[in-house]
């Protein structure tokens, strides 16, 4: 039995994001929420997920030296970003008048454009709330009995670009082309939330459960 766990920094959504991991597992898989180094450490798998400002989010991390415990995870266990779990893996970030990230993908993070209108001449709202399609840029083990295209559901002010075309592996329409979800080796990071889009998320975080690298 595998042993995964749910990086707790004060971030609110989770027990949504531990209960949806329970859900998939099945029993086969131990799901756990921890702060403490030498469990996540030890961990066989990681996910961090996140919700709100990446200033809070950074602040956070930094207080707690789990930044580093990310950065030693990633290198060695597959490990699963969500929302504010992909946006902080940049290098910089435009939120908060200008925060650094991790810097384990090279990228930034901005935001969406503000009045931009769509064909109907309605404005874009901001943030984008809702569900929307997600089109696989490629192969990717997570993406099994995912249908490219696929819904899932959004809630973010801000975007991420990559600098390397490599690292995206799903991107998004809404008021331009962005990347959705990241890869690179164990690392797969999504803009979305999984765990609040029903079947497809739900097949996407039982393929990282099931995910050996």
């Amino acid at each position: 039995m595998s042993n995964i766990i749910v990086l707790d920094y004060g971030s609110s959504n989770l027990r949504s994001v531990a209960k949806a991991l329970e859900t998939v597992a099945e029993g086969k898989h131990r799901v756990s929420i921890s702060n403490q180094h030498e469990e996540i450490l030890n961990a066989d798998k990681v996910v961090f997920p996140g919700q709100g400002a990446i200033g809070q989010c950074m602040a956070h991390l930094k207080e707690q030296a789990l930044d580093e415990v990310i950065k030693e995870c990633i290198l060695s266990k597959p490990f699963l970003g969500i929302c504010l779990g992909l946006q902080s893996l940049m290098d910089h970030s435009d939120e908060d008048g200008g925060v650094d990230g991790l810097g384990i993908l090279p990228g930034k993070v901005v935001r969406f454009t503000d009045n931009v209108k769509d064909s109907d001449g309605n404005t874009y709202k901001i943030p984008s709330m809702g569900w929307n399609q997600v089109y696989q840029s490629k192969p990717h083990p997570l993406w099994q009995g995912i249908k490219d295209g696929s819904r899932f559901y959004f809630v973010h002010s801000y975007y991420v670009e990559p600098e390397q075309e490599s690292d995206i592996t799903g991107s998004t329409d809404y008021i331009c082309r962005y990347t959705s979800a990241a890869a690179r080796d164990n690392l797969f990071a999504t803009q979305f939330h999984p765990e609040k889009s029903q079947h497809d998320g739900l097949q996407l975080l039982k393929n990282f459960v099931n995910w050996t690298i």
